[in-house]
């Protein structure tokens, strides 16, 4: 039974005998400890003093050195070390409709079962030979994606965005419309005041009602800001391993690429690309690459990665890393943004790499006549503007000018249930 299944669960953590160990020197961002060398290992938490909880950065024979996870002041040199054992998150199916934050700790006020097995929080992905290939077309309540840049089960794509284009909004429509028995959705490095606005505003009682949110604020510690992405995943992979189409959402990559930067930072690695050590490549390939299809008798995992990039810049490290381990990229512009269509996809710089493989060659065709008209409007745009273009000169720049503000339109629509549905819209946009 689930209930006893739980209780065991929380049984066979209660530890018979507590290792401790002593601080004996405080640096600037880490604690040395004396006594646990022998026990513990790298990676493992610890808790210092009563309430201060830690990460294992490094060790040697005479000691290890922590990063706590909160405020270092009032903490004195003797202060106790308890090692608590291995970096594990134990998710359970009754999280589903649950707020936690990155330790499995309820954040909705509510008792909060542990599951019967605990997960480690960097699992490997499955076999690359044994994982199933991407599945078919997922329906996602918007024209664009249902269309133009189509999502199929299985599939990781990025969403690069800067701040205020409606990358949040974007979200939380994809989380209550696209077709996943469960969705994970991570919250890394968000303002406090913004985890209500999402779960009751943007994401609703629908969508919570088949979703969990794990939320790390950004006044958090690196470990905590870091550790919620990894949690996400690691729920996702429960869910999966049941073998549900779990939907993973994380925002962003960019916050937990600089939880990661500051960790490695106070470990002692070297800064090289921008300031971010080169680790940082490895921590987001590896995350990244735990998403995707699952082995026969598993389900998939579906992923949309949000980055933020600052002025555009999609050759910043984050994005540039990101940007070459999956399967599509959708870029969301602020002057689109700025003219009131939402959301403000740029068409001509995303991609999907699961086309054309996921259309029919009609709708392969109604896409790549509708990406010529778009192409042929924005290369003509500024002579239209400053009226230097005389009507007649091109036949495919005449018909862009007249089918665009359909099309545009047509970019910025939602509510269609089916694939289907947003195609026929296309076609009637593309018949002017």
């Amino acid at each position: 039974m689930p209930l006893f299944e739980s209780l065991l669960a929380d049984l066979a953590e209660v530890r018979a005998v507590r290792h401790f160990g002593r601080v004996t020197e405080m640096q600037a961002a880490t604690v040395k400890v004396k006594g646990l060398s022998l026990r513990a290992r790298l990676g493992d938490r610890v808790l210092i003093g009563e309430s201060i909880g830690g990460e294992i950065l490094a060790m040697n024979q005479d000691g290890a050195e922590i990063l706590p996870e909160g405020e270092m002041e009032g903490m004195a040199i003797g202060d106790s070390v308890e090692h608590l054992g291995r970096n594990t998150i134990a998710p359970d199916t009754s999280w589903i409709g649950r707020v936690i934050d990155p330790y499995g700790v309820p954040l909705d006020g509510r008792p909060l079962a542990r599951g019967p097995k605990a997960r480690a929080l960097r699992s490997p992905p499955p076999p690359p030979a044994k994982r199933k290939r991407l599945g078919g077309r997922i329906s996602t309540g918007l024209d664009a994606f249902n269309t133009m840049l189509p999502l199929v089960r299985g599939q990781r794509v990025g969403l690069f965005a800067g701040s205020g284009v409606g990358k949040t909004m974007l979200l939380g429509e994809l989380a209550r419309g696209i077709e996943a028995d469960v969705v994970v959705l991570a919250l890394v490095g968000e303002r406090g005041r913004e985890l209500r606005d999402f779960t009751e505003g943007v994401l609703g009682p629908e969508g919570l009602a088949r979703s969990v949110v794990i939320s790390a604020t950004s006044d958090q510690s690196p470990l905590a800001r870091r550790r919620a992405a990894q949690t996400a995943m690691a729920v996702a992979e429960h869910f999966r391993d049941l073998g549900q189409h779990v939907l993973l959402l994380c925002d962003s990559v960019t916050r937990f690429a600089e939880a990661h930067r500051e960790i490695a930072l106070a470990a002692g690695e070297a800064p090289s690309l921008r300031g971010f050590p080169p680790s940082t490549a490895h921590q987001i390939m590896s995350l990244a690459e735990r998403a995707g299809p699952g082995e026969d008798d598993q389900g998939d995992i579906t992923a949309v990665f949000t980055v933020l990039v600052a002025g555009s810049d999609m050759d910043e490290p984050v994005a540039d890393i990101l940007r070459g381990v999956l399967d599509g990229h959708i870029i969301l512009d602020r002057a689109i943004a700025e003219r009131g269509r939402f959301p403000a996809i740029d068409l001509m710089r995303s991609v999907s790499r699961s086309l054309p493989a996921a259309a029919t060659p009609s709708e392969n065709a109604q896409i790549a006549e509708a990406r010529r008209l778009i192409g042929a409007w924005e290369r003509a745009e500024m002579m239209v503007q400053a009226g230097l273009y005389a009507q007649g000169s091109d036949p495919l720049t005449d018909r862009a000018i007249k089918l665009f503000p359909k099309l545009d339109s047509f970019l910025g629509g939602s509510g269609a249930k089916t694939a289907a549905e947003s195609f026929a819209r296309l076609k009637k946009a593309l018949d002017g």
